[in-house]
Formats: structure tokens, C-alpha cells, sequence
């Protein structure tokens, strides 16, 4: 969440930011200004009325021990009056708060410096590129052919259990998908990440805590009885753990890691774009997140991208990385990279990871601070990533290591399938 101070000190370079992110709803900034005068206002009215009625209490309690009591029996009274009006003026203070906040949360992140103009996909920048494009064999197949001829991811029947978007990995399939969580879990451990295992369900303060609310409400599920959200990605947990608190300079950099299923509505989705793996409503995922001080977070971002490429390496996949600009990127990020694999069936890129630093904007709605010796507490930056979306990783594993003959596991997948081909 942008902080109103900013607003004010450097409207110009605000708005500028959020043009550059294409958010259409310019007028909000005003509002928000506004809004914060008429706060400011109601809360030195509150004050004066607080302050008066302490310096009553003050004089109660001197003609008390003046044995003055009915002259105190009559200041009491006024500050019986001074105090209701204190609590109509707090409740006042508090609406106005409330309206304050509802506008703040609806104006994304602004981008940083170095992010490119543009507004669609076609306008990111292609920063690394790594491997070369597999030859395939003759009479190849998409992963979604592929699957239903080696019997290991079913489409149609979790379109029977669920709808579409909810596939059954069966046989070497779910072992493939247990074999990557795995690996990506290790790889993170070994780079020092700490393994939580969250809940998958969460409520709205920790929706809005990392951004995801108001912003992506309709593409949520949402459990209507107990006002429950299933989580789109493992950030919303575990970064919402440090909501409400205090760290010391020391403790970073905060590194966890957390694998679980994700859900995503993704509404509207239709098309060949969405064949097989390419787009689903539950699908499996390694988090990355970081929390770290502000100095530190950008060389952070670029270690995290540095690592989600590693592993990709090691699955011996040809990926590129892409900068996105400003019209592409998320509510609440300030810089992102994307990480595509090459698909050779489909002879496309698919986008398997963003690696992101929301410099303060998430700590500001998580009241995520940190403070260094005995200094005011101040706001904690925080960076997330994919290491790895399974989905897509799995359909460029399928097609780009097809052969007549079956299709051969990545060298480093073996010990954590116990198998190297199927077939």
C-alpha cells in the first residue's frame, strides 16, 4: 500500500508510476489526499477534546482532595459530556480512517526506475536467454497427447470429478509431480530457505495483506460460509506470517519456502492457450520469499532470479528471462522478472516463474517493520518467487524429451522418481 506521505510529497512522480502501469483510476490519488486533510482535521478535534477533558480530570481531582465536592460533582458532569463527545468523535475518526484505507488499497505498487514502458506482453524486455530449441522427432505430440498415451495425467476425468482445470495425475505422472516438489523443496533448502508448510486457506486480512485483495478477488475461490479464500499462491501465507511484526536488522534476510496446491479461477480462459497443462484451476507450486532490508532487496531479486535459472539449468530446459513492463506486471510488484520455458511441441514459451520485489508496499499493509538498534521501527521490503510452477515445467519435460521410444526423465529427477523413462 502506497503511504498517503508519499502521495502528498511527490504526487507527480505517483502519478507518473501509475500511468506507467497503465491503472486508469488516476482521480483516486486526490481522493486520497483528500481524504487524509479531513483525517487530519478529525483527529486534532479529537485531540482538543481529549486534552480538555484530562486537564478536567486534573482539576476533579484537585478539588477532591479539596473536600470541594460539589464544585467537582459539577466538572464531572462536563467531563461526562466532554468524554461522550470524545467517543462520537472517535467513531467519526475511525469511519473516516476506514474510507481512507478502502481507497489506498485499490492504487497498485508503483514500478521502479528500470522497468519498461508498455502495456501488453509483446512489451517485455528479454533479458536472458539460455539453451537451444530441441529437435524433435517426426510425428511429436503436445504434453496433452503425450499424457493420454503414456496414461499419466487424465484431463477428462477431473473434468468428471470437478470441471476443466482439475487434472488426475496418475502412475509415473503423480510420481513426476512428486519428484519435481521434492527437488524444488531441497534446492531451496540447500539455498538456505527455510520449509514451512502453511494452510491453503486463508482470510481476508492476509488477501489484503500481500495485495491480492481487492485487486484479484474475482479470480479467488471463495468458501462463502466461513469467508475463507483458497490460496492462489503459498506468498499469501507465508508472508502474511510476518503480519503485525517487529523484526531486528539482524534477523535478515528471512528466507522461507513453502510447496502447495494453488487455485485460481482464471476466469474467462478459453482458447488453445489453455490445452493441458497450460492453464488450470488447481496446480501444484514451490514458493520462494524473502523479507529484507531496503538496501539489500534489489541484489536480493537478483540472487532469487539467479537461483529460479539454476534449477531450470538443471532440468536441462531452454528458458529466457523476460523483465516485464509496466502494463504487465502485478498489483503490488515494483519489479518483476519472468522466467519461460521453450515448449517444442507447441513451439512456444511458457511462463513458469516471476521472481518479484514489492519493496515496502506489502509491509506497509502487513505493518511488517523492522528496527535497527534502538531506532522508530521502519518498513521491511519483501521479494517472492516461483521456484517452480509445476505445470508448465512438467509439459516441457514431456515434449522436450520425447523420443520414439518413450520420454527420458531429467538426469537430476531420477533419484527422486526411481525411474528415468516412461513408456
Amino acid at each position: 500500500m502506497l503511504l498517503v506521505q508519499n502521495l502528498r510529497e511527490d504526487k507527480e512522480a505517483v502519478l507518473a508510476g501509475l500511468s506507467k502501469k497503465k491503472f486508469k483510476l488516476l482521480h483516486l490519488v486526490d481522493e486520497a489526499i483528500n481524504k487524509d486533510d479531513i483525517r487530519k482535521k478529525e483527529q486534532n478535534q479529537l485531540d482538543e477534546l481529549l486534552s480538555q477533558s484530562k486537564k478536567l480530570s486534573e482539576q476533579i481531582g484537585m478539588l477532591m482532595k479539596a473536600g470541594k465536592i460539589e464544585d467537582a460533582q459539577k466538572l464531572k458532569n462536563e467531563n461526562a459530556i466532554l468524554k461522550e463527545e470524545s467517543k462520537t468523535q472517535q467513531e467519526r475518526l475511525e469511519s473516516i480512517e476506514k474510507e481512507l484505507y478502502e481507497i489506498l488499497v485499490q492504487l497498485p505498487n508503483l514500478p521502479h526506475s528500470s522497468v519498461p514502458e508498455g502495456s501488453t506482453p509483446n512489451d517485455n524486455e528479454v533479458v536472458y536467454m539460455h539453451g537451444s530449441t530441441p529437435e524433435l522427432y517426426i510425428g511429436a505430440l503436445p504434453h496433452w497427447e503425450l499424457c493420454s498415451k503414456y496414461d499419466i495425467i487424465d484431463f477428462e476425468l477431473g473434468v468428471k470429478l470437478t470441471g476443466a482445470g482439475f487434472p488426475v495425475y496418475k502412475g509415473k505422472g503423480a510420481k513426476l509431480q512428486r519428484a519435481l516438489i521434492n527437488f524444488f523443496l531441497d534446492s531451496a533448502h540447500n539455498e538456505g530457505y527455510h520449509e514451512v508448510q502453511p494452510p491453503i486457506l486463508v482470510n481476508a486480512d492476509s488477501g489484503y495483506g500481500t495485495g491480492q485483495l481487492p485487486d484479484k478477488e474475482g479470480q479467488m475461490y471463495f468458501i462463502t460460509q466461513d469467508e475463507f479464500y483458497l490460496i492462489p499462491t503459498a506468498e499469501v501465507p507465508v508472508t502474511n506470517i510476518y503480519r503485525n511484526v517487529i523484526l531486528k536488522a539482524e534477523d535478515f534476510p528471512v528466507k522461507n519456502t513453502a510447496y502447495t496446491p494453488c487455485f485460481r479461477r482464471e476466469a474467462g480462459s478459453y482458447g488453445k492457450d489453455v490445452r493441458g497443462l497450460n492453464r488450470l484451476h488447481q496446480f501444484d507450486k514451490v514458493e520462494i520469499v524473502q523479507i529484507q532490508h531496503p538496501e539489500k532487496s534489489y541484489e536480493t531479486l537478483e540472487e532469487m532470479r539467479t537461483y529460479v535459472a539454476g534449477i531450470l539449468m538443471k532440468l536441462n530446459l531452454p528458458f529466457r528471462t523476460l523483465k516485464l513492463c509496466g502494463g504487465d506486471m502485478s498489483f503490488a510488484s515494483a519489479l518483476t522478472y519472468d522466467m519461460e520455458v521453450f515448449s517444442a511441441a507447441q513451439k512456444k514459451w511458457l511462463e513458469v516463474s516471476s521472481v518479484s520485489n514489492f519493496e515496502s508496499f506489502q509491509a506497509n499493509r502487513l505493518k511488517l517493520r523492522y528496527r535497527e538498534g534502538t531506532n522508530k521501527p521502519i518498513l521491511a521490503h519483501t521479494l517472492n518467487g516461483s521456484a517452480l510452477a509445476l505445470p508448465r515445467i512438467v509439459a516441457a519435460i514431456l515434449e522436450n524429451n520425447q523420443t520414439p521410444d518413450g520420454i527420458k526423465i531429467p538426469e537430476v529427477l531420477v533419484p527422486y522418481t526411481g525411474f528415468d523413462w516412461i513408456n
